[in-house]
């Protein structure tokens, strides 16, 4: 959790001004709607009724199976965009998903100082403009899109490492903000493990490209201060999306890149991102993720792809996981 205010002091409320992404307000609860539960600091999901009041961050949200939003302009009504507990405003949903939850603002957060608060005031991680000037070797995994099984892919891989006697780090450098993919990468083993919203963004959606390479690079070398053995890096929704594709087309952020595990969701999209990732000049060590779910559609990937196809379950195996990762690669 990220501690807004030093222990003993204490929160006000001020007045409302106009939203900019990462303002942090108190808010009512309108009507239930597609979430109908948020995210508590512990990890609980807390039940949401009408006439609730809760604590939310404003953020703009990319995620094609569920919501397109952005900050609103003004301070009126709006959504509770994610159940991490994002306020935003719906501009576009996936066919037959809810509508939102409807919360109205009811003023912003501030310190007892009077200033408004924002979730980077309380960022344990800050911003770097270049990459540490040693670190680990690091895979990324990416995919075609949302769902494709990234994050399961990630822990996946580093479960596998682990078990092959290996100290793995890992951090998630863009998305919305929610515990459950951290907690998963927790739990395979990944030490530490780090995500955006540590470094002061509730979302990284039309976050600017020189923010998002600097909060790479500052994740980045968070957990290479650990000293792990190798980083395990998620890159959320698909290549191409903006803000995934700006961050890998980087030269600075390629060059720290030691492979690509590559999740797609059917065989063409294996082919396609390959070959994308590949005019990048990136290495593709391995097509992963829900494609491999079946049996029949991982063959087909495999006849359309010359790197290997390997089932996300099988990333666990630690024999199959250390050919994936090049842990002799010269840090940069």
């Amino acid at each position: 959790m990220i501690d807004l205010v030093p222990a003993g002091d204490e929160l006000a409320l001020t007045a409302g001004t106009i939203p900019a992404a990462g303002d942090v307000i108190l808010a009512r609860v309108d009507s239930i709607g597609a979430h109908d539960w948020i995210e508590r600091p512990d990890g609980r999901k807390a039940r949401l009724f009408a006439g609730d009041e809760i604590v939310v961050a404003y953020g703009a949200r990319y995620a094609t199976d569920a919501y397109e939003a952005v900050v609103p302009d003004d301070f009126g009504p709006c959504d509770l965009v994610a159940a991490g507990g994002m306020a935003g405003r719906v501009v576009g949903a996936y066919s037959g998903f809810a509508a939102p939850t409807r919360i109205t603002p009811l003023g912003r957060l501030a310190g007892h100082d009077g200033r408004g608060l924002t979730v980077r005031d309380g960022a344990p991680i800050g911003p770097a403009p270049v990459p540490p000037a040693l670190h680990p070797p690091v895979v990324a995994v990416v995919g075609t899109s949302m769902n494709a099984g990234k994050t399961t892919s990630a822990a996946s891989l580093v479960k596998g490492m682990t078990r092959a006697g290996r100290r793995v780090a890992a951090a998630k450098v863009t998305g919305t903000g929610a515990g459950n993919d951290r907690w998963h990468l927790i739990d395979a083993g990944g030490a530490p493990v780090l995500d955006f919203t540590d470094a002061g963004f509730p979302s990284t959606h039309l976050v600017s490209p020189e923010d998002l390479v600097a909060t790479y690079f500052g994740l980045l070398s968070a957990v290479s201060a650990a000293e792990p053995d190798m980083v395990v890096i998620e890159i959320a929704d698909g290549v191409a999306h903006v803000e995934t594709a700006r961050l890998l087309a980087e030269p600075a952020v390629r060059a720290t890149l030691s492979g690509v595990l590559f999740a797609a969701g059917d065989a063409l999209g294996a082919l396609s991102g390959v070959n994308l990732l590949r005019s990048w000049h990136l290495r593709v060590t391995a097509v992963t993720g829900m494609v491999t779910a079946s049996p029949l559609a991982a063959r087909e990937a495999a006849g359309l792809v010359d790197v290997p196809v390997v089932a996300t379950k099988d990333l666990m195996d630690p024999t199959i996981a250390a050919t994936l990762v090049p842990l002799n690669s010269e840090a940069a």
